[in-house]
């Protein structure tokens, strides 16, 4: 029940922050749909609008149901239109199921949410970015309880700096530097957990006396120099996103990195993000993937490409012969942030009507 509640009440949240912009039905827009397992209200809006985020329009109050923002498998939605001629959604109860016993049941009760935790949780490894400063000052470790140069799980990890007891720690190693691909500045170094203990005796700088953690889990080997973290710092997500399009933001970062560390990659892929909470970007905002278009150069002979031109036509090409057509943008997808760091941000692909590039533009949809 508390679920069901809170879901409910992000999803009326999230109503309020409905756009006024008149609703484009899709051409190809199915008039019935039944909710399958797994669906979510981004997937079923997106088969009826090009901007799936003003699903709270489309989804509106109507007398037939109570809450027309808890859905479940097995509900049929209808696409109808009010008086005025705007489209919604409307659905019936929950499908009923009679079992050999004659009893009615309904068919799904988990009810269908936007974008729950656990469509993002399979994709997330907890990465994170950190400063040189974050890695210097945090506490380390100097070894293990046996003569080891890597430790795995089950071992006592002695630590430079001062733990608490019973609390859960992340281990990170320091990874490669983040510079960001427009104005060439440092942001940060990618910190790999690679991980997770619990403090078993706390130690004392003042004394020279190391902390001793216990390595519960480890997906690398635990090596001299990884820094610790307590749990909860960084590493903790809501349970839902409340999604909203980042309307009236002028921000055009750039993806640098992939989760999986490919250039070309599709839906729900984890990627990383040049800009963060110092240009306004926050948390569930919404934003588009536009990909730039190449440029063409007018010849003589006709417009070309200009990765396409010979070595003597770079040579010998007059100045004033030459000229320019900037392509436009394309817009191919939508991702949504999901953590916010100083410098960067996380964001995960909701949509993609192509392969997603490193280096591909993200702006305000």
């Amino acid at each position: 029940m508390m679920k069901k509640i809170l879901i409910t009440i992000v999803c009326l949240f999230t109503s309020l922050l409905a756009l006024a912009d008149e609703l484009q039905i899709k051409d190809d827009a199915p008039k019935n749909y039944v909710v399958k397992k797994g669906d979510t209200l981004w997937d079923i809006s997106a088969m009826y609008l090009s901007e799936p985020w003003l699903w709270p329009k489309l989804w509106r109050m109507n007398p037939e149901i109570v809450n027309p923002h808890l859905i479940y498998p097995g509900d049929e939605l209808r696409l109808v239109f009010d008086a005025d001629g705007n489209p919604m959604l409307v659905k019936g109860k929950p499908t009923l199921k009679w079992s050999p016993q004659i009893r009615k049941t309904l068919k799904e009760q988990n009810p269908v949410t936007y974008l729950p935790f656990e469509v993002v949780a399979p994709y997330l490894d907890y990465a994170t970015v950190m400063t040189g400063e974050d890695f210097d000052k945090a506490p380390y470790v100097l070894g293990g309880d046996e003569k080891y140069k890597s430790n795995m799980e089950g071992a006592l990890l002695y630590v430079k700096g001062e733990v608490a007891t019973e609390q859960h720690y992340a281990i990170y190693k320091k990874g490669e530097q983040v510079i960001d691909p427009d104005s060439g500045k440092p942001l940060g170094y990618h910190a790999i957990l690679i991980g997770t203990a619990e403090g078993v005796r706390k130690g004392s700088l003042e004394e020279k006396k190391p902390s001793t953690l216990y390595l519960q889990s480890s997906n690398q080997e635990i090596r001299a120099g990884a820094i610790i973290v307590p749990v909860n710092e960084g590493q903790l997500y809501p349970a839902f996103y409340a999604m909203q399009a980042a309307e009236g933001k002028e921000i055009d970062a750039r993806m640098i990195r992939s989760r999986n560390m490919v250039r070309e990659f599709g839906k729900f892929e984890v990627v990383l993000l040049n800009k963060g909470a110092n240009e306004n970007i926050e948390m569930g905002d919404v934003y588009a993937i536009n990909r730039q278009s190449p440029d063409v150069i007018e010849t003589k002979d006709g417009p070309i490409y200009e990765e396409d031109a010979s070595s003597w036509y770079r040579l010998t090409r007059p100045n004033d012969s030459d000229r320019r057509v900037e392509m436009p943008k394309e817009r191919i997808g939508h991702l949504m942030v999901f953590k916010v760091l100083d410098n960067t941000s996380y964001a995960i692909v909701l949509s993609t009507s192509k392969a997603v590039h490193i280096n591909d533009s993200v702006n305000a949809p």
